[in-house]
């Protein structure tokens, strides 16, 4: 049996766009929700956040849905990580939600947006062993005080181990069938067959189940995320390049600096020696050269 990776936007939307039950098995997951607020059913909502006027931006997240109480839940597969990727999820997150809110409506009812965001690559090298990220709005000096409504979860799939996650079964098991699962899979771990969520999954990405036109599109998708690839990597080197270059012509204006500065020291000194031999008092030199007595009296010396 021969899998598609799961991370492609045509299976990953095939799992989790098109299975509800997948859909809350893996939030329910992956979100920090506590027992009393697991998600029980969810219903779909258009991926696609389109602005209020038209001059505002566009944006589709791939995954978007709501809960019976009225919770917003989004979810973003990302391969490649851009700074500006935080400042999307922020922006996809607040629009879902203040849209809540018509003219009719109170703020009391506006309810919270979680945004799960699962990336293919580490971008917080400074914390190793760490790869769930949780965000809240909270107090700067007190965490405990947290302003309800959106909720940022980002998970780097890279800094996955199962050992890492003790508590969670499923989690280990949705983040197994992320990272373990593509075209190379040879054998299928066990524990992903014989959980029902998993296995079902799996049936989802056989490469069998899927229709020709499926499979020039997920072909395309890896072309395409390819070339996209290049062009981070080129913007990174160019800007690596200007910094280098940057840093050089800052070194090189110090060290005239520098220079010009050791030079008129030199300069003073000669003058105040010279001063000196003719017999002008050390406090007349010092006032004509702006050179310290104690100084002036060690060339004396």
């Amino acid at each position: 049996m021969r899998y598609l990776d799961p991370k492609a936007d045509l299976t990953f939307k095939k799992i989790f766009g098109e299975h509800k039950d997948l859909l809350i098995s893996l939030l329910n997951a992956l979100l920090p929700l506590a027992d009393d607020e697991q998600i029980e059913s969810v219903e779909y909502i258009s991926p696609e956040l389109v602005p209020d006027t038209y001059v505002g931006k566009n944006s589709i997240v791939d995954v978007r849905c709501r809960d019976v109480k009225n919770r917003q839940f989004i979810v973003e597969m990302q391969m490649l990580w851009t700074e500006a990727f935080k400042q999307r999820v922020l922006f996809n997150a607040s629009k879902a939600f203040v849209r809540q809110l018509d003219k009719k409506r109170k703020y009391e009812f506006l309810q919270p947006v979680y945004s799960l965001n699962l990336v293919n690559e580490i971008f917080m090298k400074e914390y190793p062993d760490e790869f769930i990220h949780n965000y809240n709005v909270v107090h700067e000096l007190h965490s405990d005080e947290v302003i309800e409504g959106l909720h940022f979860t980002f998970v780097e799939l890279p800094k996955f181990q199962a050992h890492s996650v003790k508590e969670k079964k499923m989690a280990v098991l949705w983040l197994r069938f992320l990272t373990e699962i593509d075209e190379h899979t040879k054998e299928v771990p066990q524990e992903l067959l014989d959980n029902p969520d998993t296995s079902k999954a799996l049936k989802a990405v056989e490469e069998s189940a899927m229709s020709k036109d499926e499979l020039l599109a997920y072909d395309d998708f890896w072309d395409k995320l390819g070339a996209e690839r290049l062009l981070v990597v080129d913007s990174n080197r160019r800007s690596m390049e200007e910094g280098r270059a940057e840093g050089l012509a800052k070194g090189r204006a110090e060290g005239r600096k520098e220079g010009l500065v050791e030079g008129l020291a030199k300069g003073r000194a000669e003058v105040a020696r010279n001063l000196l031999n003719m017999g002008m008092s050390i406090e007349d030199i010092s006032k004509a050269t702006g050179i310290s007595k104690d100084e002036i009296e060690q060339y004396s010396l």
